[in-house]
């Protein structure tokens, strides 16, 4: 692939927010789907190189050793001045190793510390130089991981963890089921209590595939939970269009309002029967890591294609929701099956986009934001987990982004991680089966 992709124009939302209401109480949902091709169902052939398995790949060789995480970073817009040439990065390996790790995060509570999720059912700490023995949470009882997506799939610390401790998971349960539930911290810091889980959603999935699993609060205040299609290929659930699934969408709950959530009276499908009311946006494939630029609260999600094209969408922060992201009628820019004739207009569509000659399945990442190197501030940071390229996105004049391959390592890319301070991390299976390897990114 070339070094400097295409420039997409990236659409221009311009509805806010609405001030946040005191939402309505919803019992913990458990969603089904029908059961037709359950027992026959496994993943697509186009997802054979898996995110959560496949053959190891070799370590970097030479890289350095990245120092313990600094303080936050102030906030406010701290990007680069566009136009410029684009600066090139390096990775540094953090000293030490993870049991497949799937995503990397911090509890914004101060401490500096960062909490890697390991696919099997561990959170694991890394204090300052060192990983702590005992696992800040293990519910690997409760996990089938057996799969090659599936397992403890993302974390979210509450905005006020540091006042109420709570925190929030999402996994594939022992029956295959998209789980995502609320914990607390224990009177030890550095461990929480397992028996404190409540179950917030349980949706029932008909495949192993597809199953997203992150979730993440906005600067709203709000949990975010990105759910994939259910799996196999081409939407064969039709659960991507289809209002009345929370499979294919990009959720938002109140976990302030109500037990053991709220709607938030803002969602923009409140009142409209034909909805969900949890449902912000639809259409979406399996979105595979999002996240929210720290500096402006625009909305970034990697939704990984199908046999042709990987996408990444911006949504500008304070969009009121009630997207459409195309999926199944397009994948990437384009109509969906290959040859068949669409009308883009009704759907979002994505800022950047690639097709099978750099890669096979997006690993969405984060705008850098950290105080290290400045001269990454505004860029946005993504790979591929089969080839192990890592691409930046850089603001252009008129609204439009420069993608730009910033380097290809032998890297299995299963995340992209920020800690307290804003500096970005590239979470690997690779290295040896024990000690999966995590790397900071640097400027060159």
């Amino acid at each position: 692939m070339a070094n400097r992709g295409r420039l997409l124009l990236a659409g221009a939302l311009t509805c806010l927010l609405l001030a946040c209401q005191p939402a309505s109480a919803a019992s913990p949902k458990t969603v089904s789907q029908p059961p037709d091709e359950r027992a026959a169902a496994k993943p697509a052939a186009d997802e054979a190189s898996s995110r959560h398995g496949g053959p190891e790949s070799q370590p970097v060789a030479a890289v350095q050793q990245a120092a313990p995480a600094g303080k936050p970073a102030a906030q406010g817009d701290l990007s680069r001045q566009a136009g410029g040439p684009v600066p090139r990065i390096a990775l540094q390996a953090l000293p030490f190793g993870f049991r497949q790790p799937l995503y990397l995060t911090h509890a914004g509570d101060g401490s500096g510390r960062m909490f890697v999720v390991e696919k099997n059912g561990t959170i694991r700490i890394v204090k300052g130089d060192q990983v702590l023995g005992t696992p800040f949470l293990d519910i690997a009882s409760k996990i089938r991981s057996s799969g090659n997506e599936q397992g403890l799939l993302g974390l979210a610390f509450h905005p006020r963890y540091a006042e109420n401790g709570r925190f929030f998971v999402g996994y594939t349960d022992n029956a295959g089921r998209n789980t995502v539930e609320r914990y607390q911290a224990s009177a030890d810091p550095d461990r929480a209590d397992p028996t404190t889980g409540v179950t917030l959603l349980s949706i029932d999935d008909p495949a192993s595939n597809h199953n997203g699993g992150m979730v993440a609060f906005g600067p709203d205040g709000k949990l975010w939970v990105g759910t994939g299609d259910g799996g196999a290929s081409g939407d064969r659930y039709q659960n991507g269009q289809n209002r009345q699934a929370l499979l294919g969408k990009m959720l938002r709950l109140d976990v302030d309002n109500g037990e053991p959530y709220g709607i938030p009276t803002d969602n923009p499908y409140v009142g409209n029967a034909a909805y969900l009311p949890e449902i912000w946006a639809i259409g979406m494939r399996n979105p595979w890591r999002y996240s929210f630029d720290r500096a402006n609260g625009d909305l970034w999600i990697g939704d990984v294609g199908q046999n042709a094209y990987e996408e990444i969408h911006r949504v500008p922060g304070g969009s009121a929701g009630g997207l459409n992201f195309g999926w199944p009628i397009m994948e990437g820019l384009h109509c969906y099956p290959s040859g068949t004739r669409c009308d883009p207009g009704p759907y979002d569509q994505p800022v950047a986009e690639y097709g099978r000659s750099g890669g096979c399945s997006v690993t969405g990442g984060y705008v850098y934001r950290g105080p290290a190197y400045p001269s990454l501030h505004g860029l946005y940071f993504f790979g591929d987990f089969c080839t192990g390229k890592i691409w930046s996105l850089d603001p252009q004049e008129g609204g439009a982004w420069q993608m730009t391959e910033q380097l290809q390592q032998p890297l299995q890319i299963s995340s992209f991680g920020e800690d307290e301070a804003g500096e970005v991390y590239v979470v690997t299976f690779s290295g040896d089966a024990n000690a999966h390897r995590i790397y900071r990114i640097i400027a060159k």
